[in-house]
């Protein structure tokens, strides 16, 4: 048995894991990092479509994701690397726009804008139609399943938008994970993959090892649960998550490749009306995801492990000719193309930031495929954690509140907890 020791283990090397071992490791700890998968960034990251928007319904949320924007802006600055690098992913502006939706109002996402900082315009139907072109602002709430000839019904009405020029997509979110990781290493992490966390042992109260298939095993006081739709193994294997007020389970999704249309200027659009999300890609085409309408059924997994990773017909024409009714240029493949990945999901779809009821170890789950944007500022959120348990403080009690360096707004981490009540902060879809 090889016996080896660490200041903290992460399980999970995603965007989040490479992450959280960046700023653990800047705190000075020894850090190990524990992954299944053979590469960095190969489970859900590399499925992600790394959209990074700031269109959500809590102050949390909103100065989450734009303070985290501004870290994939300085992304150079942020990893520690002298200027004129190569291989890093970079942030692509290209703008969104979020079209009115009654369930999301601008009054639940303004003021924050206002408060954060967050540059937007208010657009109207015209101003819309305008912008995108080939864009048709009819309004067609609630999405419909294709079977349905409501489906295909003229609207009576149509829609503004509210445009956020500084939203936009990471290019790869693979190799961002791999930026992190390389960032990690230079600060002495250890990243040992293709190896599987089969127990946790604790002392009395508190973490004490990790134990891998390899038969070795990892002395450390600390742990960070970052391991996606496998997340609830292993905090089954720690014997912690019967105080979450939260519930998290996997849920495969897809997001399919197409053409995009002629004419096209790039802007992406989140269109809960129809139920898709749009956003280009670096080679000239279109991506297209589902927002989760009511009038599809979501795909729930038991074993991340027995997903099948090929995209389906029924799903690609759904969703792409949705978006087709939105893009009138837009044309339906007959031959499916796109990515499938699983999402570690929360009942509310926002994510757990916490520490556990088992001392020393921590959490950084439920992610539910909408916190990509936000992995950068996710290292400094378990880093704060840990040091404030260390520190002999009760986050439960003496909840953590980090300050954003580049925007300087305050964000209280007990939003994240295991203990919120149900509902909360609900973003209500995965949307990038």
């Amino acid at each position: 048995m090889l016996a080896l020791s660490a200041d903290a283990v992460v399980v999970g090397a995603g965007v989040m894991g490479a992450s959280i071992a960046l700023e653990l490791a800047r705190s000075g700890r020894r850090v190990v990092v524990v992954d299944k998968a053979g590469g960095i960034g190969h489970g859900s990251t590399s499925a992600s479509s790394a959209v990074v928007r700031f269109n959500y319904s809590t102050w949390a949320g909103v100065a989450t994701s734009w303070e985290a924007r501004s870290h994939w802006v300085h992304w150079r600055e942020h990893l520690g690397v002298p200027a004129g690098t190569d291989g890093l992913a970079r942030l692509v502006p290209c703008g969104l726009a979020l079209l009115d939706v009654d369930v999301l109002p601008r009054d639940r996402f303004l003021p924050s804008f206002d408060r954060a900082g967050v540059p937007y315009e208010e657009w109207d139907a015209a101003g819309l139609a305008r912008r995108v072109p080939g864009l048709d602002p009819g309004r067609h709430w609630p999405p419909r399943r294709l079977s349905d000839e409501r489906f295909w019904a003229e609207p009576e009405a149509s829609l503004g938008a509210v445009f956020t020029p500084d939203a936009g997509y990471v290019t790869d979110p693979q190799l961002a994970a791999a930026n992190l990781a390389d960032a990690a290493r230079r600060l002495g992490a250890e990243f040992r993959l293709r190896r599987t966390v089969t127990a946790i042992d604790r002392t009395g109260d508190r973490v004490r090892a990790v134990r891998l298939d390899d038969g070795s095993v990892i002395a450390t006081p600390v742990v960070v649960n970052a391991a996606g739709p496998w997340s609830t193994r292993v905090n089954e294997l720690a014997g912690v998550g019967g105080d979450f007020a939260v519930g998290l389970r996997p849920l495969r999704q897809e997001v399919h490749r197409v053409a995009a249309p002629p004419g096209w200027n790039g802007i992406a659009l989140a269109d809960v009306d129809l139920g898709v999300y749009l956003r280009g890609d670096s080679g000239g085409g279109l991506l297209v995801g589902g927002t989760e309408p009511e009038c599809d059924p979501l795909h729930w997994v038991d074993d991340p492990d027995a997903v099948d990773h090929r995209v389906t017909g029924a799903v690609f024409e759904a969703q792409v000719t949705r978006a087709a009714r939105r893009l009138t240029g837009l044309s339906v493949p007959n031959r499916p193309s796109g990515v499938v990945g699983v999402y570690d999901v929360a009942d509310d779809w926002t994510p757990v930031y916490d520490r556990t009821d088992l001392p020393g170890f921590f959490v950084a789950i439920g992610t539910s495929g909408n916190q990509f944007k936000n992995a950068p500022l996710v290292g400094a959120f378990l880093r704060a954690l840990v040091d404030h348990a260390e520190d002999g403080k009760d986050h439960d009690t003496d909840p953590v509140h980090l300050r954003g360096p580049y925007t300087g707004a305050e964000i209280d981490l007990s939003a994240f907890s295991r203990l919120r009540p149900g509902g909360a902060g609900n973003s209500g879809t995965v949307m990038g």
